[in-house]
């Protein structure tokens, strides 16, 4: 077939990088009703429109797809901290939990892929998404070091205290996909889990 005079030429990278791009979108939608594990690659595959065969140019295994989905979503993840922190560093309860209410309204499949996952996944996504949390558990591990409360705390203390933060925070997504009133309320109780805990670690003094 001829091309009209004027017609953008796609490479053949940019295809590849189309059609990657259609098989993680098309896993993404497949996943609202279901779990990975309940995937098959003809399947995706189909939903991508492409052949079986075609997905091993773009993946080693459906495995190797979602761990990719994986760190795409934790991306997402890791910038509602950043995003919370351009009120200042370390960011307030308030403006993380704003920024992560953000984050999931624009992105839900991708979140409830996360909280999905991360118990019931297979054993290398699983593993993909705790790797995952202990870098973003890092990160804010760093922020807390910075509070004046906890500029004593030993790095073991700070990662454990960034651990629960961030296990509360994400429990609190499917509340945040739910219904309007569910919305409300997990809002609120997440606000309310995070303070009880910030001012715990306040007032708790350092490890000797």
């Amino acid at each position: 077939m001829v091309e009209p005079l004027g017609a953008a030429r796609v490479s053949r990278a940019e295809r590849k990088q189309l059609t990657r791009r259609a098989l993680l979108d098309a896993t993404l939608e497949l996943l609202e009703d279901r779990s990975f594990s309940g995937l098959s690659l003809r399947e995706v595959a189909r939903a991508a429109g492409i052949v079986p065969t075609a997905f091993y140019r773009h993946f080693a295994s459906l495995d190797d797809l979602g761990v990719t989905l994986v760190e795409e979503s934790m991306r997402v993840a890791r910038q509602a901290l950043r995003d919370a922190r351009r009120g200042g560093s370390p960011p307030t309860i308030d403006a993380a939990l704003a920024a992560l209410d953000a984050k999931v309204r624009d992105h839900p499949r991708e979140f409830l892929f996360l909280v999905r996952e991360r118990h019931g996944g297979t054993a290398e996504i699983r593993d993909a998404i705790g790797a995952e949390l202990r870098a973003l558990v890092g990160e804010l591990a760093i922020d807390l070091a910075r509070t004046p409360a906890l500029d004593a705390w030993a790095p073991a203390e700070l990662d454990t205290a960034a651990d629960l933060l961030t296990v509360t925070a994400l429990e609190s997504v499917p509340g945040l996909l739910g219904t309007q009133r569910d919305h409300a309320a997990a809002l609120g109780r997440a606000g309310r889990q995070l303070r009880i805990i910030a001012a715990g670690l306040s007032a708790r003094p350092p490890s000797a």
